[in-house]
């Protein structure tokens, strides 16, 4: 099922989409949602928010070879992570701000994968049972200030730089599934994410053995090649199969 967040009479709410509405729900969000009440919202209508408010955002750097070799590195032989801080998180249609910073801004769309449970020391194989379900990306990064920082903290951290969404879809096998980043309908990257050197199931197991992740934290999973500048008035959708478009302008 697809879960989204909106706004409902100037306070969040979350639902569950039932064709192109969205029923709303009694609970305090995605990851208490009650039961279902007699209320919906077409989906077109909603002012959609950020699917989860996450206490830790982890991402995954060169999870995918081809995106490593077009920056020059070599694919890890284990995960590269990094923290983005919750300030970054953006909604979909809302706008990414370039900071002055910076005058070379990059899209990277990617997989997120949405804690449901604590968790802690997770196995391979148990993976599953500690998520919600899973979501689309844009990590935005100054990418002049990367290089200049030889780190990813002040590059990967402006406000704005996490556009999450549309929305948690629960019931998906991310192993095999087509995504795509297109800006102003040009499509920049295409690539599917059995072409991720970790997969799901590897990156839980490897980050839970470092820090504990609560409900309603994200993993960005990495993203493919292709990435690319951000222009003032740019419009970038980030597309992936079985969950839906997150789409942002630039200023």
């Amino acid at each position: 099922m697809k879960i989204y967040r909106f706004l409902h009479a100037g306070s969040p709410a979350a639902g569950i989409a039932d064709g192109d509405r969205i029923v709303r729900y009694s609970g305090a969000g995605v990851l208490n949602l009650g039961t279902a009440t007699s209320e919906s919202i077409a989906l077109a209508d909603a002012e959609l928010l950020a699917p989860v408010s996450p206490s830790k955002i982890v991402a995954v750097g060169r999870n995918y070879a081809e995106h490593a070799k077009e920056l020059g590195n070599e694919a890890p032989s284990e995960p590269i992570i990094f923290l983005k801080p919750p300030s970054a998180v953006l909604a979909p249609n809302g706008t990414i701000v370039r900071p002055p910073q910076s005058q070379h801004v990059d899209f990277e769309g990617e997989l997120v994968i949405v804690i449901g449970k604590i968790a802690r020391n997770i196995q391979r194989a148990d993976w599953r049972g500690v998520v919600l379900g899973f979501t689309c990306a844009n990590d935005v990064t100054a990418r002049d200030l990367q290089k200049k920082d030889v780190q990813f903290t002040r590059g990967k951290s402006f406000d704005t730089f996490c556009p999450l969404g549309p929305c948690i879809e629960t019931e998906l096998d991310p192993s095999a599934l087509s995504l795509r980043t297109r800006v102003n309908g040009e499509t920049k990257q295409n690539a599917n994410t059995h072409d991720m050197v970790f997969d799901c199931s590897f990156i839980i197991e490897f980050i839970t053995s470092v820090m504990t992740l609560q409900p309603g934290d994200v993993i960005l999973t990495g993203t493919p090649a292709g990435v690319g500048p951000l222009a003032s008035g740019d419009r970038v959708e980030v597309e992936i199969e079985g969950i839906g478009v997150l789409r942002n302008v630039v200023s």
